[in-house]
């Protein structure tokens, strides 16, 4: 299989995967507080990242440890949190719809922070997922008046995280390997999460069956969806660009929605069509 061809591949996947992450963590968020799930998701990822890719830790120098643990925080560690409180309120395809701002902040932080180029034609496929993911939000919005949609705001600084952490990838460790990105990125987030888990009532809440079936949920979560994914993602970076990597994101909520319906989460032909215009915009910001 050529570039070409793996960087669509891995696209594909990781859109399965990360779209059936929204209701892994509603699921999760059962028999857990969001603190917990997030602090749980890290956890997991962590465990099976070190058991995997241990070795992997010694082909990371000195200087990209801080790059590493730059990444961590704002590729994984602050997003875990911002979704599980945003899910908390807002239905899991909503919160799925606005994780596609990625790639527009990415491009936009891109240019201003990153000095990265971009051709018109990606630009233009940003702008038309962009619209896409505006019908998907407003018909959500639409249909659900009841939720707190304040809570939005920490999907979007979840999204603005994302992008920043792209940019950091592609500038600062493009020739690191993926496995040993992710696996630096979880060692440096364990004790932390341990930390703050520690600080909840989890333990007053471990005998309780909810929170076991939630616990195991969010297992499922951190090894596939955080600490496979991960690695498909960086490697995804490294072999495209920013704006395709993230990309991702604009059929995450096609996914998700599917998830949602089986939730008796409901769809309309708006949420539909804006899922097609998001497709085009995928399509041209991947084409050269």
């Amino acid at each position: 299989m050529d570039a070409k061809q793996l960087k669509w591949a891995y696209l594909l996947v990781l859109s399965l995967i990360w779209g059936s992450s929204f209701i892994l963590i509603k699921r999760g968020l059962v028999g857990l507080t969001a603190i917990q799930v997030g602090s749980f998701r890290i956890i997991f990822a962590a465990l099976f990242l070190l058991i995997v890719g241990f070795k992997s830790l010694k082909k990371i120098s000195r200087r990209q440890w801080k790059f590493v643990a730059l990444t961590s925080f704002f590729g994984t560690f602050i997003p875990a949190y911002l979704f599980a409180i945003a899910e908390t309120e807002v239905d899991s395809s909503i919160v799925a719809i606005l994780n596609s701002l990625t790639p527009l902040n990415t491009l936009v932080l891109g240019i201003l922070i990153f000095g990265i180029q971009f051709q018109k034609r990606q630009v233009l496929g940003v702008f038309i997922g962009l619209v896409g993911c505006l019908l998907l939000v407003l018909s959500g919005a639409s249909a659900h008046p009841g939720q707190n949609y304040y809570y939005v705001g920490l999907v979007v600084i979840a999204t603005l995280c994302y992008a920043i952490n792209v940019n950091l990838i592609k500038r600062y460790l493009p020739d690191l390997n993926s496995v040993s990105i992710t696996t630096g990125n979880f060692t440096v987030l364990l004790v932390p999460a341990l930390i703050i888990l520690s600080i909840t009532d989890i333990s007053q809440k471990l005998t309780f069956e909810a929170t076991q079936h939630s616990i195991f949920f969010v297992m499922i979560l951190g090894i596939l969806g955080t600490g496979i994914a991960n690695i498909l993602f960086f490697k995804l970076i490294q072999i495209s660009s920013p704006v395709f990597a993230t990309s991702v994101t604009y059929l995450i909520p096609i996914v998700a929605f599917f998830w949602g319906l089986l939730d008796n989460e409901m769809l309309t032909p708006i949420q539909f069509f804006g899922a097609f215009i998001i497709l085009i915009g995928v399509y041209l910001s991947a084409k050269k």
